[in-house]
């Protein structure tokens, strides 16, 4: 009997010694280490610290929050915000040009910033990885869409509005969550109540935040960036009003450096 069992042993250790395994294996470890690295920031070959995904937010300042209705518009858009010194997306799963219009930044642009906002499932999030998505955005705290991310080592960053959320986000390990929406929550003065118990944590505002007040937001310790879409707003996009968008978003880039010097 311990013969057999041993036998069964070694005979399944040969099974999976093949070359096809052996490939498949390495290559989902070294796609996990990516993932991990971007997550939490590591070291390249020359030993310099690569930025994590949320150090890259903060010294942008800015995140531009996009919806693409034509697939057509992604690689212009993308270009244009990289002349505009923000290279950065994130391409909302609003409409059926995301995932593509993702794939395609991610391929033309590989050193750009490129994810995926408003994650509402797991199958999103897998769509949108494969399609080059470097990060996930979501608008409110699923736990599925989140313990799935964490689990997968994919940077995840949860929208929040209640300090319940909070709590999750923090008994999860989380450092930065979205707040959204945060006008019409109460902006500034409702991250700073809720960032008073929950100490660990950096907030994303979302939604209504622009050049008016963007000074306000940025000028809290609290607050890691700002998501917008004044700079990229689909009636520009569609106009095909790229220059336009390069000269916003370069004076975002601007205005966020200014406020922070």
């Amino acid at each position: 009997m311990i013969y057999r069992m041993f036998q069964c042993i070694v005979n399944i250790k040969d099974i999976v010694s093949v070359p096809y395994f052996t490939v498949k294996t390495e290559q989902l470890r070294k796609y996990d280490m990516s993932l991990k690295a971007d997550f939490l920031g590591t070291a390249n070959k020359k030993g310099e610290k690569k930025m994590s995904i949320a150090e890259q937010f903060a010294a942008l300042g800015v995140v531009p929050v996009v919806v693409l209705n034509d697939v057509k518009d992604a690689e212009p858009l993308a270009d244009a915000l990289v002349k505009g010194g923000l290279p950065c997306a994130e391409v909302t799963f609003r409409t059926d040009a995301a995932e593509e219009s993702i794939r395609i930044m991610a391929q033309k642009y590989p050193d750009m910033l490129v994810g995926a906002g408003t994650v509402l499932t797991i199958e999103q999030v897998d769509r949108a990885v494969n399609a080059g998505a470097k990060f996930i955005v979501s608008p409110g705290f699923d736990p599925e869409v989140v313990d799935y991310c964490i689990e997968k080592q994919i940077p995840i960053f949860p929208g929040i509005i209640t300090p319940s959320e909070a709590a999750q986000a923090v008994k999860r390990g989380l450092k930065v969550v979205k707040f959204f929406p945060a006008e019409q929550f109460g902006g500034v003065a409702t991250i700073k109540a809720m960032a008073a118990p929950y100490t660990t944590l950096k907030f994303m505002p979302t939604g209504g935040v622009s050049l008016k007040n963007l000074k306000d937001y940025l000028s809290c310790d609290k607050i890691l960036c700002c998501g917008g879409s004044w700079m990229v707003k689909g009636d520009l996009v569609k106009a095909g009003e790229f220059d336009k968008i390069a000269q916003m978003a370069k004076e975002a880039v601007e205005l966020a450096k200014e406020i922070r010097g």
